[in-house]
């Protein structure tokens, strides 16, 4: 089967290769997605649900993405009504009906630690079940006050400490899973094929990625199909992209210039990293099989909505060989 996708994809790759700019398609059910996740950081968490509820019903091609985020709004710390267990039965069902998801990987991880999440809970109850005992004692027994009033201390003490580093643990994967914190820094190894995303030395996630047909070597020159190689940043965005979305790179640097003058050419532009040619989504991650762009970076749409959310203009991009 993946041979099959990669062989249609080479048939489709002169298609894909028409240039790097901006139209949008499939406007609905982002617009859906986004105005779901709108609510979701305005708090209105049960209006963010009935969303995603109807992605899944609309949109079955997108429902494993739907049931990871409703298993994330479920969960969250700050959500008032939150249901460990309906966050768990998303997770389930994405894992059951698509188990070839994208999404499958973060959803095991997050039903690992909402089952530690619940453990936790059970012992805080105990704990606080033992401190209340001890406090009937205490007034049954004035001669042990002093002492059962530490112990209820410690005890205490011992609960908050659990809590804090529940809390912490439960916001650490689920900001993972939502990746919402940015990041400082792209790595892209052309030799390797791979996009890293970097935050304070940490890679968060990395990614198959596909380049420009003639991908040796830095770029040189307009219409030389290589992809550069130096230090850039994001330095601007475009979601009405051929591209699906796209993300401008700084290319060409005044190092990149100053070469180009010296071989007396232009050195080019319009470097991005950037989706999948509108109407060939399908290929999905069967794209990277081949060098397919005029020089810049590719990634699915999938990947380059979550990429795009975590990096910020002004977010520095290092490309090596």
């Amino acid at each position: 089967m993946i041979l099959l996708r990669f062989c249609i994809f080479l048939m489709m790759a002169p298609m894909l290769i028409s240039g790097c700019s901006h139209v949008n398609d499939g406007r609905q059910i982002k617009t859906t997605f986004a105005e779901a996740n709108d609510l979701f950081h305005q708090g209105s968490y049960a209006a963010s649900l009935g969303k995603y509820s109807e992605i899944i019903e609309k949109y079955p091609a997108t429902a494993d993405r739907a049931l990871f985020e409703m298993g994330i709004v479920y969960a969250h710390p700050k959500n008032g009504q939150k249901d460990y267990r309906k966050s768990l039965e998303c997770f389930q069902r994405l894992i059951r009906d698509y188990p070839g998801s994208e999404y499958r990987q973060n959803s095991e991880m997050m039903i690992f630690n909402i089952r530690n999440v619940v453990l936790k809970d059970q012992t805080i109850a105990a704990k606080q079940t033992q401190i209340e005992t001890l406090r009937h004692e205490v007034q049954g027994k004035e001669n042990e006050i002093v002492t059962l009033q530490k112990k209820t201390e410690a005890l205490g003490k011992n609960i908050k400490a659990l809590e804090q580093k529940i809390v912490a643990l439960d916001q650490k994967y689920i900001d993972y899973a939502l990746r919402k914190g940015p990041v400082d820094r792209i790595l892209i190894e052309k030799s390797k094929r791979r996009l890293m995303l970097i935050s304070q030395g940490e890679v968060l996630k990395s990614y198959k990625i596909a380049l420009g047909g003639n991908p040796i070597g830095p770029k040189e020159r307009q219409g030389d199909n290589k992809t550069p190689e130096g230090t850039y940043v994001i330095d601007a965005r475009n979601r009405d992209s051929r591209f699906h979305l796209s993300l401008h790179i700084s290319y060409p640097n005044e190092g990149d210039k100053k070469h180009a003058k010296e071989l007396g050419v232009s050195p080019g532009g319009d470097i991005m990293i950037h989706g999948i040619k509108n109407g060939f989504s399908w290929v999905g991650n069967a794209h990277s099989g081949v060098d397919w762009t005029k020089g810049c970076i590719a990634v699915t749409d999938e990947e380059i909505e979550e990429i795009g959310r975590l990096t910020p203009n002004g977010t520095v991009v290092e490309i090596r060989p």
